[in-house]
């Protein structure tokens, strides 16, 4: 389908809104060329343009000659400012020095990840993503500004090269992005633009020192736990201890009492103390003490748990492989081996705690928070609050640590079920003991696994079935295979060895404990492993 043709008014009009400058999406995947997505070329613009040079949805020079990169990824300790800066740098030619860096708002046309299907960070996929699309925008980028300078100098571009931020002529000629940015910005987007040959890179390759490393040793970098917004208090929650309890009653009286709170919000199954500042909010928790009905899962416990993934364990399962007879090579082998293994449920515990700032005013909201996935924080407050998407503006954050706990969004949901409850900004914390009791954990497995040997030792049959819970089918229903009958992560590492064995069979068998069904529409456990690292 042929991208829409925008006037050039119409682009304008549509970035001054957004904050002004010049934005011109672009619509990235794997594969594409450069002719499929820098194709929104427009005509010259009015002459009194004046502006920055916003060339692609990644790159804002301004005549002060400031570069700023924005970053679809999200930093949450893994080096991807670092690694994706280093792809636009490259091709861009300026040094890694040169640049600012911006985490990206809520855009699923402009940020969505092509190898995650969404604007996300998780799956170890930001580089393999970026890796042509990045340096696609940077060489579009630095081929627009040669093309200015040539237009001043009236000279061929291929004469000019561009080198640390600065255009250079033949004859000695020499502008900043700064000094050509207003021009940059008039020239035609280019339909094809030719990456640099591995020979010829600077950055890619080596080792930079990561740019955000000086702001997080001289304590400049700001996380979400260190935002700090006008009028803003302070507030911790206490949810039910067990899933599917309610909250019977709470000492709202003695809660009020402690000095500094300011503010007690109860809902069915979770209850804030708000404070001007922490320990008021937590002492006034304190004397709340709520008291909970804990519901039908009341006596749940890991031994009914694997109780009941054990039973499941009994069913054949969906078959994720099989090559030749494996249970028939296992029952007539001279040695048979079987073994149970379990692995229990994993919170992520990531080093900073669980933290949200939100403000719900009755014309929009504004929410400060770090999140692997803006789109999803955007559209969670926009649903607990009854607001229109466009208006709940996001503002990403460093993390803390992340290891796929911030791939959801239940504390934003959270936070803004709360916050609409109160006239200002709140900052909402977990204790570290709310955090663990409320993780979205890695599941519990419990794997179930046969060998037979012949006389020799060698293998003649192996067969694994894993029993538990799909991930997948929670967080992104569209990656379950063979129709939805297969979660492929959870037989990841036993479909998919560097084993031969003469027959081979594997098998999941799903198995969605009671006392651990969807809270909130979500199913509580997070991804597993190799997912978690952006």
């Amino acid at each position: 389908m042929a991208p829409k043709t925008l006037s050039r008014r119409g682009l304008l009009k549509a970035s001054l809104a957004a904050g002004g400058g010049l934005l011109i999406g672009l619509h990235l995947n794997a594969t594409a060329s450069a002719a499929q997505f820098l194709t929104r070329a427009t005509p010259m613009p009015p002459p009194d343009f004046d502006g920055d040079f916003e060339p692609n949805a990644f790159i804002r020079i301004d005549p002060k000659g400031v570069i700023t990169f924005i970053m679809r990824n999200t930093e949450c300790g893994q080096g991807i400012y670092t690694g994706a800066s280093t792809l636009l740098a490259e091709e861009l030619e300026v040094g890694m020095d040169q640049i600012e860096v911006e985490a990206a708002p809520p855009n699923l046309r402009l940020y969505t990840d092509p190898l995650l299907g969404e604007q996300a960070t998780g799956g170890s996929a930001s580089i393999r993503g970026s890796w042509k699309p990045l340096r696609e925008a940077g060489a579009a980028a630095r081929m627009m500004l040669i093309g200015a300078a040539a237009a001043k100098w009236q000279v061929d571009p291929s004469t000019c090269k561009a080198e640390r931020a600065a255009v250079h002529g033949p004859a000695g000629q020499t502008l900043s992005y700064g000094d050509l940015a207003n021009d940059a910005a008039k020239q035609p987007l280019p339909t094809h633009v030719a990456l640099k040959p591995a020979s010829e890179f600077k950055l890619i390759g080596t080792s930079p020192r990561r740019i955000d490393t000086p702001a997080k040793v001289n304590g400049t970098s700001i996380y979400g736990m260190d935002i700090q917004v006008p009028g803003m208090k302070i507030g911790t929650v206490a949810a039910s201890p067990v899933l599917g309890g309610k909250l019977v009653r709470i000492d709202e009286k003695a809660a009020r009492a402690v000095t500094g709170v300011r503010d007690v919000v109860q809902l069915d199954d979770v209850v804030a103390v708000i404070g001007d500042h922490m320990w008021a909010a937590m002492k006034g928790l304190q004397a709340a003490n709520p008291v909970w009905d804990d519901g039908p899962n009341a006596h749940a416990d890991t031994q009914s748990l694997i109780a009941h993934l054990a039973r499941d364990s009994e069913q054949d399962g969906f078959i994720a492989k099989k090559l030749g007879d494996a249970d028939g090579a296992i029952k007539g082998a001279a040695t048979k081996l079987d073994a149970v293994y379990q692995l229990p449920f994993l919170a992520h515990a990531p080093m900073e705690p669980i933290n949200t700032t939100i403000h719900v005013r009755p014309d929009g909201a504004d929410v400060w928070v770090g999140t692997q996935v803006p789109v999803r924080a955007q559209m969670t407050v926009a649903k607990e609050t009854g607001l229109p998407q466009e208006s709940v503006k996001v503002y990403n954050q460093f993390m803390g640590g992340a290891f796929g706990r911030r791939l959801d969004v239940d504390s934003v949901t959270q936070a803004a079920r709360i916050a609409k409850h109160v006239p200002y900004p709140v900052k909402l914390i977990w204790t570290r003991e709310e955090d663990i009791q409320h993780d979205l954990y890695r599941p519990y497995y419990y794997d179930k696994v046969s060998a037979g040997l012949d006389a020799s030792g060698n293998v003649t049959g192996w067969s694994h079935r894993t029993t538990g819970s799909s991930v997948m089918a929670r967080w992104a229903p569209p990656g379950m295979a063979e129709g939805g009958k297969l979660d492929p992560d959870t037989v990841e590492g036993s479909a998919d060895t560097p084993y031969e064995f003469p027959a081979h069979q594997v098998a999941w068998v799903r198995s969605e404990p009671s006392a651990l069904v969807a809270r909130r529409g979500t199913h509580p456990q997070c991804l597993r492993h190799r997912k978690l690292h952006g």
